[in-house]
């Protein structure tokens, strides 16, 4: 049988983004030159993860505001419906992540830690190999921070008692931890409505983010029907913050699709969140 191999391939280089190192260089840049640098150090962060043509301005609104530590949890959600996670949270546990600026490696201690706190978490590589949530965010890190290292966790539920479970036992786990822990939620926000409905219905998801309530988060979501694909990363992180401390979630910046296609019919939604 052969080895596993560690590295993951990137998935989505020359569809989501540039393939192109240069190319892809180039664009990180640009988006980064459009926002004032003001970092400081924060518990979590909310970014979308689209196609960088669409997401990436909100992205980086978010990313240039912020210090990226040693250690960056990156928290998506599961597109594919591939997870062999008995719990529902695929960990990427060893190795690295390839992408056109290079190598982004694996925190591994921090990740065999909590794989072995957490019931929820374990090591499954195939819920990570098509998925693009946690790649898309890659480029943003790599340019900022390429020292950083990742713990990439794909999520495959949505429900209060299991986003509270990782969230207390990340929040434990970053408390002890000797060094800066980021965590990072990767979320678009409502999908294919009208611009004027997908803000309203966006609104409603933000405002409980900003009060750091992650159980309205999910609450509210499911009552109004809200298509945040990333709501239980947002969750856990929101959670993991509150537990830690952080007492304010500003949203820095909001945009859709139809911005870039200029259809206003159908867009969705991008929101970037910085949680201090």
């Amino acid at each position: 049988m052969m080895a596993e191999s560690t590295v993951r391939p990137a998935a989505v280089a020359g569809r989501f983004y540039p393939a192109n190192r240069q190319a892809l260089s180039d664009m990180i840049g640009g988006f980064l030159a459009e926002v004032e640098s003001d970092q400081g150090i924060s518990r979590a962060v909310i970014v979308p993860h689209a196609g960088l043509i669409y997401s990436g301005q909100c992205a980086a609104a978010v990313f240039q505001r912020v210090i990226l530590p040693r250690v960056v949890v990156i928290m998506a959600p599961n597109h594919t419906g591939l997870v062999d996670a008995p719990g529902g949270a695929s960990l990427w546990a060893r190795g690295s992540f390839e992408t056109p600026l290079g190598a982004v490696l694996i925190a591994e201690s921090f990740a065999r830690q909590l794989e072995d706190r957490c019931r929820l978490v374990a090591h499954d590589p195939e819920a990570h190999r098509a998925e693009h949530a946690v790649e898309v965010e890659l480029p943003f890190i790599a340019t900022l921070a390429p020292g950083a290292k990742i713990v990439p966790i794909v999520l495959a539920w949505d429900d209060w008692n299991r986003c509270r479970e990782l969230a207390t036992d990340l929040a434990e786990l970053i408390e002890e931890w000797p060094d800066e822990v980021l965590l990072v939620a990767s979320s678009d926000m409502t999908h294919f409505e009208s611009a004027s409905r997908a803000a309203e219905k966006d609104r409603k998801a933000l405002a409980a983010i900003e009060r750091l309530d992650a159980e309205a988060l999910l609450e509210v979501c499911r009552r109004e029907r809200i298509t945040m694909c990333g709501r239980a990363p947002a969750a856990v992180a929101l959670e993991t913050a509150r537990q830690l401390g952080a007492t304010r979630a500003e949203v820095v910046d909001y945009r859709h699709s139809g911005w870039v296609t200029g259809d206003d019919s159908s867009v969705v939604g991008y929101a970037g969140v910085v949680v201090t």
